[in-house]
């Protein structure tokens, strides 16, 4: 008999579980990967969509490239999703899994910010990054907000890298002396495990003179005045407002028994639920990293060797470190990288390298290699 698995999601942590198992039970196992979309892309490129460096087609990788023993892509809405029977239903069929693995990542909740749709844009969905493309080029200059709406939100840096890639746009407009930028984070630094890369940032905020607001989130806008209002009540008037929408979990996590306090919770040791045989990895549960592709790739590894060990009674792997590194865009053509671990010590911890030209490259293979090891070859 072949093991029934059934992944809920294709992105980091379901890309890297499914090619896991292929690779080492392929000849054992009877793998469903289900999403809605056809497609995969990286986070970071929406980045390359929204300045205009990249069409969406560029960077849009096709779940039809997928062929790996043992493993079948579906792409189906789910609707219903039971942990005691480990069973899924979707828009076309009921899946019935031996194991079950919720790799649904986090929604968003635009409405959740009055105004923030009406009056302001956003940059965390693919369609905001395209909008964002029709809008800047449009844009003749004034008070520029990067703001986050809400925590916790994928990929922490990636307001930071929001507000010196604006910098550089608009330098490269020529109105960057017609425009002043500021950032609303609800942390105290902009990255809170690693000192150094929050101070290298904060650096380059004071050089380009973007203006940093911590501890703070944008509760709301004002459309007809152009004023975004954070948690304190401080009104900030703006002409260019990307924001960071409140993060949820999907519908049909919430409506399930999966859900406590908003996200699905786990043993942080092997990403188990309450609910034998299922698992949750990525942003959809609430294991304590941060919501980011690279710990949900991490996660996965542990969750994929823990279903193996269970398969071939074998012991429990080593448990989950939440470990990554994590690449950081500073604007004009350098990056950095934070390697930060949360469950090794006592606090979690973070290891800084400077910006630089080739942390480019670095950044791009880490791209190239997981295309290769999840997509294959063009």
């Amino acid at each position: 008999m072949k093991l029934r698995v059934v992944v809920l999601g294709a992105g980091f942590g379901g890309l890297e579980l499914t090619t896991i198992l292929s690779e080492k039970i392929g000849d054992r196992l009877d793998l469903t990967l289900i999403d809605k979309s056809d497609h995969f892309y990286f986070g970071f490129s929406k980045f390359d969509v929204m300045f205009g460096h990249k069409t969406s087609d560029a960077v849009k990788l096709f779940y039809s490239r997928i062929v790996k023993p043992g493993v079948r892509f579906c792409q189906e809405n789910i609707t219903a999703i039971d942990p005691v029977a480990k069973r899924v239903t979707t828009d076309r069929h009921t899946y019935d899994a031996d194991v079950l693995v919720i790799g649904l990542g986090a929604d968003y909740d635009l409405k959740a910010t009055p105004g923030l749709i009406e009056g302001g844009n956003e940059y965390y969905t693919f369609e905001g990054a395209e909008r964002l493309r029709e809008v800047l080029p449009a844009f003749k200059g004034g008070k520029v907000i990067v703001g986050v709406c809400g925590a916790p939100f994928k990929c922490p840096p990636a307001p930071s890298e929001a507000a010196l890639l604006m910098h550089d746009y608009l330098i490269n407009r020529g109105i960057r002396d017609a425009c002043e930028i500021s950032l609303v984070m609800p942390f105290g630094t902009p990255i809170p495990p690693s000192p150094d890369t929050s101070k290298a940032l904060l650096y380059e905020f004071e050089e380009r003179k973007i203006t940093f607001i911590p501890n703070h989130v944008v509760k709301s806008i004002d459309p007809s005045r152009h004023v975004a209002i954070t948690d304190d009540g401080n009104e900030m008037p703006f002409d260019l407002f990307l924001g960071v929408p409140k993060h949820i979990a999907p519908k049909v996590v919430l409506e399930s028994a999966l859900a406590e306090n908003g996200w699905i919770p786990v043993n942080k040791s092997n990403l188990k639920t309450k609910f034998p045989g299922v698992y949750a990895i990525g942003d959809v549960n609430s294991v304590g990293t941060p919501k980011a592709g690279v710990f949900a790739e991490g996660a996965a590894k542990i969750a994929a060797e823990s279903i193996i060990a269970e398969m071939e009674n074998a012991s429990e792997p080593n448990a989950y470190m939440g470990d990554g590194a994590c690449y950081i865009e500073f604007g004009e053509g350098r990056v950095g990288r934070v390697d930060v671990n949360f469950f090794s010590g006592p606090k979690p911890t973070g290891k800084y390298t400077e910006a630089s030209a080739d942390l480019m490259m670095d950044k791009k293979q880490f791209g190239s290699s997981r295309e290769a090891r999840w997509f294959g070859t063009k």
